[in-house]
C-alpha cells in the first residue's frame, strides 16, 4: 500500500510539472524552466531562455530553430532581465507569466489580458514565430486572446501586422535593441503615422530620422527595391477599423526566409537567409535623413501660375496633406490651382486603373529623385518660371546676338591659343591650367567627400616613401599611410605617365563618393592641391583577390569557405550597384585585381574610374570608346561598344570561374585545345567532367556539388546573349538557395585563339575597327 501511494504521488507530480506530449504547447499548470524549451510543430522556431551577446542576463525569447540558431526574433522581458537561471514560465487562466522563482515567485513579465479568466488556457508557439494564448477548445486565429505578434520588438516576420487597430487602440510598432548585448528599448523607433495619409516614420528619440513615402496601391513610394524576384508580397490595409502593413512569402512552399530588422544604429535592413553560406544576406538598407525642397521664387497666387511635372520622385511628407481616393488626377489639378495655399499634387494609386490624389499645402519635405520606384508629382511654379528660357520676339533676338558675340570671342581665343602652342612646355602649362579649373570645380561641388591637405598625406605616407608603397596600377602608385589619429589609409596618386587621367579621376570621385555598401571599398577623401590628383581609401591589408587565387603558395590559404564568402560578397556589392543604390552604376572593369580584401577576407569592389552611372530606369548605353580589361569584357561591349548591367554580369561570371579554378581566363592554356578558361569550363560542363576544373586546393575543403553549382551559375553569367544572362538579383538568389538552375547556353568568346609569345607582358593596347570604335584595354598581368 505504501509503495502504491508513492507511485501515485510521483505520477501526479509528473503529470502536473512535466511538458505535455505536444512539444509546441504549454497547458494549464504546466511550466518550463531555464534550460527547457518548446518548439513549433514543424521545428521552425523555438521558445526558451537565452543570454544575448556577451550579456549574462537571462531573457525569455523566440529564435529560429532550423536555421541561424540564436537569431532572436522576439523577447518577452526585454526591460526586466533575470539575473540568474531560475526563471519559470507558467500558464494560468489569466495568461502567460514569467516568474523569478528565487524571489518568492516574483512576476517578472506577463501577457496583457483584456478578458476574464479562460476555461482551458493554452500557450502555443506557431511555425510563424507567433506565441499565442488561447482557449484550447477554440482554434480560430481571430479568437486568439493574446499573441506576441501584437507586441513586436525589433523584427518584422511574414504575417505580422505593422500598424494600428483603430478599434482597440493597439499600436504595433518596432523599437531597436539598445545594443547587441541588451534587448531593452533603444533610441530608434519605427511606427505608422496617420495624422495625414498613412506613412511609416523612423524616429531617433523624439526626432524624425527617416520615412517611407506613402502607400500608392502596390508599394510604398520612393523606397529602394528590396524585393528582387518578388520573394514576398506587400500588403497594406487601410479602413475605418485598421491601418497596417504586412508581408507574406509569395510562394508558400518556398524555402526562402525573410525578415525586416531595425538595428541598434537606426538602419532598417531587409534580410534573406543564405542557406548555402549559412548567414543572413542584406537585400536592402533604408536610406536615412530628410530633405526640404526650397523655392527659388515665392508664389503670390497671381495669374499665369501653373504646374511643372517632375518624374521619378519620392513623394513629400504627407502628414499635412489632403487626400481623396475617389477623385481623378485632373480634378485634383483644378482643386490645387484654385487654392492659393496648394503647392503640389500627385496620384495616390499608381496601379493601372487606380484613382485618388494627394494635395500639399506647405513646404515639400523629404522630396527626392529616385529610379523605377519613384513617381510623378506636379509642383506649383510662379509664372516667370513657366516661360520659355529664351523668351520670345525681341528678347529672343537679343539673346541670339549676345550668344553669337560670346561664341565669336570664345572661338577667337581658342584660335590664338592653338597658334601659340608650339612647345611642349607650353602644352604642359595649358594642360595644368585646364586641369586646375576642373579640380577647382570638384572642390566647389557638394560631394560629401572631405578634401584632405597634401601636407597631411605626405606626412601619413612618410613623403611617399618606397617602403610604404603597396603596388602600382593603371592609375598610378598606391601607398599605405597612417593618419595622426592612427587610422590606416590607402593613398592612390595619379602618375603623370598614367593611362588614366582627369576624367577617370573626376568619375571616381563623383561616383564612389555617393556609394555606401559593405562590399564596396570606402572612399575617405581626395586631394587636389598643387596639381595633384590623389584618392584616399580605407586600407585593405590583404591586397587584392588576384594575389591569393593566382599564386601557387598564397592560394593554399584560400579554402572553399573563404572563396564562397568572397563570391557572395562580390555578388551583393554588384546587386547594390545595379539595383539598390540611388544611381544605377555599371562598373565596366570588374576583375580579380579590383577586388580588395579586408582584415577578415571580406571582398570590396574597388576602382570606379571607368564606371558609368545612370538615373531612372536606364540599364544600358553604347560608347565609341571601349575601356576595360581583355578576358573580362563581354562580347557585345568589346565588339559593338554596347554596355549594360549584363556586361558586369559577364565579368562576374568570368571572375567566379577564375576563383573556382585558380587560373586566369585569358592566359589559360590546355594541351588539347586553344580555348580560354571559359571555353574550357563550357566543354567540361557538357562532358559532365567539372571535377578537373576545380583548383586542387579546395577539393578537400568543399562540397563538390556546391562547387559544381557555382560553376554552372558562372556559365549562366557568361552566356553569349546578354538577354540570357541572369540579373544580379537572380544571381544572389541562386547563390543563397537550392533552387533548380537552368542549363547554360554557349558562352561568349567561345572560339579557338592563337597564343602569341609575349602576350603575358603586354600592358595596354589600342585598336581601331572599321566602325571607328576605339578600344582602350588592359591585359591582366
Amino acid at each position: 500500500m505504501k509503495a502504491f501511494t508513492v507511485l501515485l504521488f510521483c505520477s501526479t507530480l509528473f503529470s502536473t510539472c512535466m511538458f505535455s506530449a505536444s512539444v509546441d504547447t504549454i497547458r494549464l499548470h504546466e511550466s518550463i524552466r531555464d534550460g527547457d524549451t518548446i518548439t513549433s510543430a514543424r521545428g521552425e522556431f523555438e521558445l526558451g531562455f537565452f543570454s544575448p551577446g556577451r550579456s549574462k542576463n537571462r531573457y525569455l525569447g523566440i529564435w529560429y530553430k532550423k536555421i541561424s540558431n540564436g537569431t532572436v526574433v522576439w523577447v518577452a522581458n526585454k526591460e526586466t532581465p533575470l539575473m540568474n537561471s531560475l526563471g519559470e514560465v507558467k500558464v494560468t487562466g489569466d495568461g502567460i507569466t514569467l516568474l523569478a522563482t528565487n524571489e518568492s515567485g516574483r512576476v517578472v513579465w506577463s501577457s496583457n489580458m483584456s478578458r476574464s479568466s479562460v476555461k482551458n488556457p493554452t500557450a502555443q508557439l506557431l511555425d510563424t514565430g507567433n506565441l499565442v494564448f488561447r482557449d484550447e477548445d477554440d482554434m480560430a486565429e481571430e479568437n486568439f486572446i493574446w499573441q506576441s505578434f501584437d507586441y513586436p520588438g525589433n523584427t518584422l516576420l511574414p504575417g505580422m501586422k505593422f500598424g494600428f487597430d483603430l478599434v482597440t487602440g493597439l499600436d504595433r510598432h518596432f523599437t531597436s535593441w539598445k545594443s547587441r548585448d541588451d534587448p531593452s528599448a533603444g533610441i530608434y523607433t519605427n511606427r505608422l503615422d496617420h495624422t495625414g495619409y498613412p506613412q511609416f516614420f523612423w524616429w531617433k528619440g523624439s526626432v524624425v530620422w527617416s520615412r517611407t513615402g506613402p502607400w500608392v496601391g502596390s508599394q510604398f513610394n520612393g523606397n529602394p527595391n528590396n524585393n528582387p524576384n518578388r520573394i514576398y508580397t506587400d500588403n497594406f490595409v487601410f479602413n475605418e477599423k485598421e491601418k497596417y502593413y504586412k508581408f507574406d512569402l509569395a510562394n508558400k512552399d518556398s524555402s526562402a526566409i525573410v525578415r525586416f530588422v531595425l538595428n541598434p544604429t537606426g538602419f532598417s535592413n531587409t534580410l534573406l537567409w543564405n542557406a548555402q553560406n549559412q548567414n543572413w544576406m542584406v537585400l536592402a538598407t533604408l536610406q536615412i535623413g530628410l530633405t526640404v525642397c526650397v523655392r527659388k521664387e515665392s508664389l503670390d497666387c497671381g495669374t499665369g501660375e501653373g504646374f511643372v511635372k517632375h518624374s521619378g520622385v519620392k513623394l513629400p511628407d504627407t502628414r499635412y496633406s489632403w487626400y481623396s481616393m475617389k477623385k481623378k488626377l485632373e480634378e485634383c489639378a483644378k482643386l490645387c490651382l484654385k487654392n492659393c495655399s496648394c503647392t503640389a499634387y500627385a496620384k495616390a494609386d499608381i496601379r493601372k486603373g487606380g484613382s485618388g490624389c494627394f494635395l500639399w499645402f506647405n513646404d515639400l519635405i523629404d522630396i527626392r529623385g529616385y529610379t523605377e520606384d519613384g513617381q510623378d508629382i506636379y509642383i506649383r511654379m510662379a509664372a516667370s518660371q513657366l516661360e520659355e528660357p529664351w523668351g520670345t520676339g525681341l528678347h529672343r533676338q537679343v539673346w541670339i546676338i549676345v550668344v553669337s558675340v560670346v561664341l565669336f570671342v570664345l572661338l577667337s581665343g581658342i584660335s590664338v591659343c592653338i597658334l601659340k602652342k608650339k612647345k611642349l612646355k607650353r602644352e604642359e602649362r595649358l594642360k595644368f591650367s585646364s586641369e586646375r579649373i576642373a579640380l577647382t570645380k570638384i572642390e566647389s561641388e557638394e560631394l560629401e567627400l572631405p578634401l584632405i591637405g597634401f601636407d597631411i598625406i605626405e606626412k601619413a605616407t612618410n613623403m611617399f616613401s618606397d617602403n610604404n608603397k603597396l603596388g602600382e596600377g593603371g592609375f598610378g602608385p598606391v601607398y599605405k599611410g597612417i593618419l595622426d589619429n592612427g587610422q590606416e589609409i590607402a593613398v592612390k596618386r595619379l602618375s603623370k605617365n598614367s593611362g588614366q587621367g582627369l576624367e577617370e579621376f573626376k568619375n571616381e570621385v563623383s561616383c564612389i563618393a555617393k556609394l555606401q555598401h559593405r562590399n564596396l571599398v570606402a572612399l575617405l577623401g581626395c586631394c587636389v592641391e598643387h596639381g595633384e590628383k590623389i584618392l584616399i581609401y580605407e586600407y585593405m591589408p590583404h591586397k587584392s583577390l588576384d594575389f591569393f587565387i593566382f599564386d601557387e603558395e598564397t592560394a593554399k590559404s584560400m579554402d572553399w569557405a573563404k572563396r564562397y564568402n568572397i563570391i557572395t560578397g562580390i555578388a551583393r556589392g554588384l546587386l547594390y550597384l545595379h539595383q539598390d543604390s540611388k544611381l544605377r552604376v555599371i562598373h565596366r572593369d570588374l576583375k580579380a585585381s579590383n577586388i580588395l580584401l579586408d582584415y577578415e577576407m571580406n571582398p570590396k569592389i574597388s576602382d570606379f574610374g571607368l564606371a558609368r552611372s545612370f538615373e531612372g530606369s536606364i540599364t544600358e548605353a553604347n560608347t565609341s570608346r571601349v575601356v576595360g580589361t581583355y578576358g573580362y569584357m563581354s562580347p557585345e561591349y568589346a565588339i559593338d561598344g554596347l554596355f549594360s548591367v549584363k556586361s558586369d554580369v559577364y565579368s562576374f561570371g568570368v571572375l567566379l570561374i577564375e576563383i573556382v579554378s585558380g587560373v586566369r581566363n585569358r592566359l589559360f592554356s590546355h594541351p588539347e585545345h586553344s580555348l580560354n578558361l571559359i571555353g574550357h569550363a563550357w566543354i567540361k560542363y557538357k562532358e559532365d567532367a567539372l571535377l578537373g576544373l576545380i583548383d586542387g586546393v579546395i577539393l578537400e575543403s568543399s562540397n563538390h556539388n556546391e562547387v559544381f553549382r557555382v560553376i554552372q551559375i558562372g556559365l549562366l553569367c557568361v552566356q553569349e546573349d546578354p538577354i540570357e544572362r541572369p540579373a544580379m538579383s537572380e544571381v544572389v538568389l541562386m547563390l543563397g538557395s537550392k533552387m533548380k538552375l537552368p542549363h547554360p547556353k554557349q558562352p561568349g568568346f567561345f572560339m579557338e585563339r592563337k597564343i602569341r609569345a609575349g602576350d603575358h607582358i603586354c600592358s595596354t593596347s589600342t585598336l581601331s575597327s572599321s566602325n571607328h570604335l576605339t578600344i582602350t584595354t588592359d591585359f591582366p598581368r
